[in-house]
């Protein structure tokens, strides 16, 4: 799974967002913090769950039911949208 290439990922300190083209279905803005910047950011590249769990366990110091929670949650709302390319 990827980055749909019909989202524009821009991600700040604190704020991720995500904007679609005017080939994307979905209209509006994804609005979300910095763990789905992270989350996205592996998504640049055509990756899984579990590789995405992974690299976050390597990054940060959390439980990992936390970080599956965070990646499972993450990877629906952007399902939702056509955000995701599987």
């Amino acid at each position: 799974m990827k980055l749909s290439d019909k989202f524009i990922l821009h991600t700040t300190d604190t704020e991720t967002l995500l904007v679609p083209t005017g080939e994307a279905e979905f209209s509006g803005i994804i609005r979300g913090n910095e763990t789905l910047g992270y989350i996205c950011e592996c998504l640049k590249e055509d990756t899984t769950r579990e590789a995405i769990i992974e690299r976050m366990k390597a990054e940060f110091d959390v439980l990992q039911d936390i970080i599956e929670g965070d990646v499972d949650r993450a990877l629906k709302n952007l399902r939702e949208t056509g955000a995701l390319d599987e």
